[in-house]
């Protein structure tokens, strides 16, 4: 199976072709929020290079959020477009889930922080054994204060990565707090392809993977939907 992959969620975009859990290509690129214009061109120059084109792809797939609202919307949009065009399967991929997917080579709790600003993360937590990644929590908006408390309940080694890792990583954070290699912390449109693999095989009901229903996981209000609530609580006030 080929697998074209992307992942917006952040600031670090990248594109992927997976083929039967090998990796073929895959392009990174640290431009801020720049998705609109890199991402297409990105997964275009992997096809060219390749020597294939989006006909040759069995199926598609992206993270479909929680992170970056616009980038959430330039990722997903641009998978629909492709799948919708070739009459191919999509597979929408949680970014959180498929940091955790990216960890694979070590072993413990890895638990993912992506910026939500306000000293917030986009974050879960994952068990990594052997390579197999279990999910131990649900996606969720949550404090930075709160990381310590959400992680004491672990007696085991404790992996960060994603874009929070740098605020988020201090030696008193947990006792057993493993440093993450730099490669390791970003986002991965190979990883999102990998779980995409599983989540598409394990699918008794293949027919769901569908353009119509990858839509964008935001998990919380925009910030132009809170700073109106915010002014028309104050003029109500």
């Amino acid at each position: 199976m080929l697998i074209l992959s992307l992942e917006s969620t952040a600031s670090m975009a990248s594109a992927a072709l997976w083929r039967d859990g090998s990796l073929l290509a895959q392009y990174s690129l640290q431009s801020g929020n720049t998705h609109s214009t890199t991402l297409l061109p990105m997964a275009q120059s992997i096809l060219t290079s390749a020597s294939l084109t989006a006909a040759d792809v069995d199926l598609f797939s992206c993270t479909v959020g929680p992170g970056s609202f616009t980038g959430v919307r330039i990722g997903t949009a641009t998978i629909k477009g492709l799948a919708f065009g070739s009459g191919k399967p999509c597979v929408g991929v949680s970014s959180v889930e498929a940091l955790a997917w990216g960890m694979r080579g070590v072993n413990g709790i890895v638990c993912p922080l992506i910026n939500a600003r306000r000293t917030q993360y986009y974050s879960a937590l994952f068990r990594i054994c052997g390579g197999e990644v279990t999910r131990l929590t649900e996606d969720d908006v949550i404090l930075d204060a709160d990381l310590p408390g959400i992680l004491a309940a672990y007696d085991e080694p404790v992996w960060l990565c994603g874009d929070g890792y740098a605020a988020a990583w201090r030696g008193e954070l947990h006792p057993k707090l493993q440093y993450t290699p730099e490669m390791l912390r970003q986002p991965s449109a190979f990883a999102a392809a990998d779980c995409a693999a599983k989540m598409y095989a394990d699918a008794e009901d293949k027919s769901v993977f569908t353009d119509a229903a990858l839509v964008p996981v935001y998990l919380r209000k925009t910030q132009a939907e809170r700073e109106r609530e915010e002014r028309i609580a104050a003029q109500n006030a």
